[in-house]
């Protein structure tokens, strides 16, 4: 039997280093209550001139030379794309010397790599590539107002990336079930206002709630928790394991409440949950890359391993990927020049050519 297997993991942060301090310095709050309403010590914030298209080349870049080798189609999930029009993906593509691959970006908000993954994972069953790239990355800090304290003390910059190939059900890495949902009814709970074709941002007399982000914490708690335990349950029946079997538990680092209501809701022990949430904070689409990267870093779980993602996002949307824990390395590359002082060409590896059909 056939599945997508992750083969390859990279990971790219900002240097800078924000803590709960350098906030409490200018908004009314403190390390101790962001600590424990959140679970975040610090997050990573990218300098100015760096975009997510940066982020995304620097982590895609690492996931390809964790895998060894290159990718016929890129999937960039991000709620922070470097313009409205066109896309990020298909310069990341170019970037990455990819030549005229597929790309395109995936907006599911910190549901989106779950969801790239599961399309990637999709395009791999049916032919259409073999080797998808997906990264997630987010430079959230250019739609968070940075004077309100219940958002600007969470989010991050970063971007995570994994490589797929068919491979095994057996193997380690493999993909072995998806939940993926919506309800777009709870739109209005995580959202930026102004910016799209609703209410242009151009429009100077917007209030400075709608050009920036904005969410209903408690209502979102509540979603969350929620979406992610039902969606973790669909995924694991589908995959023929029970929650006490998971031995890797990886959810969407929005908060360590949440995180800690959802597994004591599926049964997964502590010991068995993975994140990094204290020192990276929220990265949205970035997150579950990033903490998927962390914990195989720190060897905590072995390759094959049952194990679960999954997250919760504006939309909103929820999904969850049973998967067997995968042996690949992953590798962590430094931030590139910001476009305003890079070369318009980036050398890169060779690519892989697309495959539109099914493989011989």
């Amino acid at each position: 039997m056939s599945a997508a297997v992750v083969c390859g993991i990279g990971t790219c942060l900002p240097e800078r280093v924000v803590s709960n301090d350098d906030l409490a310095a200018r908004l009314d709050t403190s390390d101790a209550w962001i600590r424990s309403r959140t679970g975040i010590a610090r997050r990573r914030i990218v300098e100015p001139g760096t975009s997510t298209g940066d982020l995304a080349v620097a982590a895609g870049q690492a996931a390809l030379d964790s895998a060894g080798h290159g990718a016929d189609f890129v999937l960039l999930a991000t709620t922070t794309p470097d313009r409205p029009c066109p896309a990020t993906a298909p310069e990341v593509a170019h970037r990455l010397g990819l030549g005229e691959v597929p790309a395109m970006d995936v907006s599911a908000v910190c549901s989106g790599f779950v969801y790239a993954v599961t399309v990637a994972r999709s395009l791999v069953a049916s032919g259409t590539c073999a080797r998808p790239l997906v990264i997630g990355a987010e430079v959230y800090t250019s739609i968070i107002d940075p004077l309100d304290r219940d958002t600007a003390v969470i989010f991050g910059d970063g971007a995570g990336a994994v490589v797929l190939r068919e491979g095994g059900a057996a193997e380690s890495g493999a993909l072995r079930a998806v939940d993926l949902g919506s309800d777009g009814s709870g739109g209005e709970l995580i959202t930026v206002v102004a910016g799209g074709s609703r209410r242009p941002r151009a429009d100077v007399e917007l209030p400075r709630s709608q050009r920036y982000f904005r969410m209903q914490g408690r209502t979102v708690y509540r979603h969350a928790v929620h979406r992610m335990t039902a969606s973790s349950r669909l995924a694991l029946e589908r995959a023929g394991w029970s929650p006490t079997s998971v031995r890797a538990f990886v959810g969407h680092q929005a908060n360590q409440r949440i995180l800690d209501a959802v597994g004591d809701r599926l049964g997964i022990g502590a010991p068995h949950r993975f994140g990094n949430i204290a020192e990276v904070g929220n990265t949205a689409a970035a997150s579950i890359p990033l903490a998927l990267a962390d914990t195989a870093a720190r060897d905590l779980v072995r390759p094959g391993e049952r194990s679960l993602l999954t997250a919760f996002g504006g939309g909103l949307t929820w999904g969850s990927i049973a998967l067997s824990w995968p042996a690949a390395v992953p590798v962590q590359r430094h931030l590139p020049v910001p476009a305003a002082r890079r070369p318009a060409m980036v050398p890169a590896p060779a690519s892989v050519p697309c495959q539109n059909g099914p493989r011989p």
